[in-house]
């Protein structure tokens, strides 16, 4: 069952990055239904220095940040990697959760395929080019709702309570001062 708007739009960008864990996310592109179990995020918000929209900073590629919760909020990173991000909160608040990492569970053929692998590892699907490439995912989906039937979460099977929830900085934010030591990434060992 696909997770309600109304799910994104809590405005607490921190509880929402550590209960995504878990997860499913699933894209059908191209009719190919790709996908897995949520296993790293990390949160961002616009009032502090890692966010793209800190101190509310309206840009083209930001403009979606500042809508309500549920949309996806996709970019190139250094020229080669799309980062794939949910929009989350209330409208006129920028704040996002970075999926950084998927166990893959859905169209693995697939998966291997789009990353030019032979065989699943840890590090098929560990880094957020990386999901995007495994997923499909690119420029073309900024802004599309999480309701519709390209990108979507859905509920997971998979027990948390057994599982370890580690928490620490976000990576590659040197840029973001005392911020980028916010224990705002979320790692789920399974």
């Amino acid at each position: 069952m696909k997770l309600k708007s109304t799910y994104f739009q809590q405005e607490d960008v921190v509880f929402l990055a550590k209960d995504l864990l878990g997860k499913t996310l699933i894209t059908e592109i191209d009719g190919i239904k790709t996908g897995g179990i949520i296993t790293e995020t990390e949160a961002y918000s616009e009032i502090e220095k890692g966010c793209h929209a800190y101190n509310k900073r309206k840009t083209n590629r930001t403009q979606i940040m500042f809508e309500e919760g549920g949309a996806a909020y996709v970019y190139l990173c250094y020229g080669m990697y799309y980062l794939f991000n949910i929009v989350t909160g209330k409208k006129d608040t920028a704040q996002a959760v970075l999926i950084r990492a998927i166990q893959p569970t859905i169209g693995i053929a697939e998966i291997l395929k789009r990353r030019n692998k032979t065989s699943v590892s840890k590090q098929l699907c560990n880094g957020p080019g990386k999901v995007c490439q495994a997923l499909a995912i690119n420029k073309a989906h900024y802004g599309i709702s999480l309701n519709e039937n390209t990108i979507w979460i859905e509920k997971s099977r998979l027990n948390k309570g057994e599982q370890t929830i580690l928490t620490t900085p976000r990576i590659g934010i040197d840029y973001a001062g005392d911020d980028k030591y916010l224990p705002w990434r979320f790692v789920l060992t399974i």
